[in-house]
């Protein structure tokens, strides 16, 4: 048979035909074989239009085509939105405005002019602590089964997991020669700095001594501690803090911690702690504005020079209508009616100084509340609140708004950690009394 025009040009081609129909015919398995082997490596490689064109063929035959790639591209949306978001399915944890809108339609959840935004106060020379959240979360490995052994158990309207952890931690890494507590209720505080150093003297000032409810159930009183308590009290103020450095031997007040847990004012306390030359502060309860018995460093800084302070009273604003809707989620979460006072005094507590275990109530002008914030920042080295130990869907408390606080530690979603460490072993309410404990350092003007 005479060779073809082009298998005369090419005889290559031909001979390949030949080989090709050879292989084939004698090893009839080996065709199977190479597909098989091969098939890995070309699915891999396959371009997206061979699969589009196979998709669209079949739709075709179906029925509409349109309606079909609608609801895929609705599916695919929904899957992103799912991954994008499951970080923060209760509470958002990213401390930027758009990762905190969540899925509860909460926008502007921070902005410049307070619309429940983080106003921290400002240091005069805008130092920070040293440590980071991963010295946070090694802590959290070590501080946990200390926890477990806590001699109070059930520490109803005193501190729990998260104030024991930011005391502990703070006093542990500052490693001070002394430890000062004012207010001690059952004594979980004073066992807390213990555990922290255990070596160290404590003073503690408190109305009653912890002793006096040893008789009703579980109390802590520490044997190395100088109680000024019960019928020796003596309050902060009224102390002779140099006759009691004396005492324990103590040269630099730099190397002495003082814990208020007493709810009183506490622009009275630091400058009652200002003027005897200390300079680390801790104060458990620093309660957001509108809330709380006492005048707080949260609301005093609470101004709308400062970057998520300030507020509106208007019952039309955004800030309103935001607040309205978080009311329904979180107890401390306050509406316009409890935020504002007269002349639409928001400051403090409805525009009043709250102090003497809530028994002062004091009127103060914004004016008097603006110069407060300034003599703040020129006495403040350091401001460092504590965040919360992990976001509420893994403790599933309801005490705080997060909108209002630090993002916290362990976040929102990271179960495995918050197992790792050893959180899942504790009742959900030693987790609910989160109220934005401060650590500061200051110094004189």
């Amino acid at each position: 048979m005479p060779l073809s025009p082009s298998t005369q040009k090419n005889p290559t081609k031909m001979l390949e035909r030949v080989l090709s129909s050879r292989r084939s015919a004698s090893h009839p398995d080996a065709e199977n074989d190479d597909v098989a082997a091969d098939d890995s490596k070309t699915k891999k490689h396959l371009p997206i239009s061979f699969f589009t064109t196979r998709i669209t063929n079949y739709l075709t035959r179906s029925g509409p085509v349109w309606p079909c790639f609608l609801l895929l591209a609705l599916v695919l949306l929904l899957i992103f939105s799912l991954i994008f978001n499951s970080r923060r399915f209760v509470c958002v944890s990213p401390y930027d405005p758009v990762s905190r809108t969540g899925f509860f339609g909460f926008d502007g959840l921070e902005s410049d002019f307070g619309s429940l935004g983080v106003p921290w106060c400002r240091p005069k020379h805008g130092k920070t602590v040293d440590w980071t959240s991963k010295d946070l979360i090694k802590a959290l490995e070590v501080f946990v089964p200390i926890y477990e052994t806590r001699p109070i158990i059930n520490n109803m309207y005193g501190m729990g997991f998260d104030h024991s952890f930011g005391l502990w931690f703070i006093t542990q890494w500052l490693k001070p020669d002394l430890m000062i507590e004012s207010g001690a209720f059952k004594g979980h505080s004073t066992w807390v700095l213990r555990q922290a150093m255990p070596d160290k003297p404590i003073v503690s000032l408190s109305p009653r001594h912890p002793e006096k409810y040893l008789k009703k159930g579980p109390a802590y009183v520490d044997g190395n501690c100088t109680y000024f308590a019960g019928k020796d009290f003596v309050d902060f103020g009224s102390v002779d803090w140099a006759k009691v450095m004396k005492k324990h031997g103590i040269t630099d007040l730099s190397r002495v911690i003082i814990f208020f847990d007493d709810h009183q004012n506490e622009l009275k306390r630091i400058k009652q702690a200002l003027k005897a030359g200390f300079r680390h502060l801790i104060f458990e309860d620093n309660y957001d504005t509108g809330t709380g018995d006492h005048y707080s460093l949260r609301q005093i800084c609470d101004q709308s020079y400062i970057r998520g302070g300030g507020h509106s009273c208007f019952k039309d604003s955004d800030e309103a209508r935001i607040r309205s809707k978080r009311k329904h989620f979180w107890e401390k979460a306050v509406d316009i009616e409890e935020l504002c006072g007269p002349g639409e005094a928001w400051w403090g507590v409805r525009g009043y100084v709250r102090d003497n275990f809530n028994h002062s109530h004091k009127l103060i002008p914004y004016a008097e509340h603006f110069q407060n914030s300034r003599f703040v920042e020129s006495i403040l080295d350091v401001y460092w609140e504590l965040p919360p130990v992990a976001g509420p869907s893994l403790t599933h408390q309801t005490r705080y708004d997060p909108a209002r606080a630090p993002p916290p530690i362990v976040e929102d979603g990271r179960y495995g950690l918050f197992q790792r460490l050893g959180l899942t072993r504790f009742e959900t309410s030693v987790f609910n009394g989160y109220t934005q404990m401060v650590y500061i350092q200051i110094s004189k003007q």
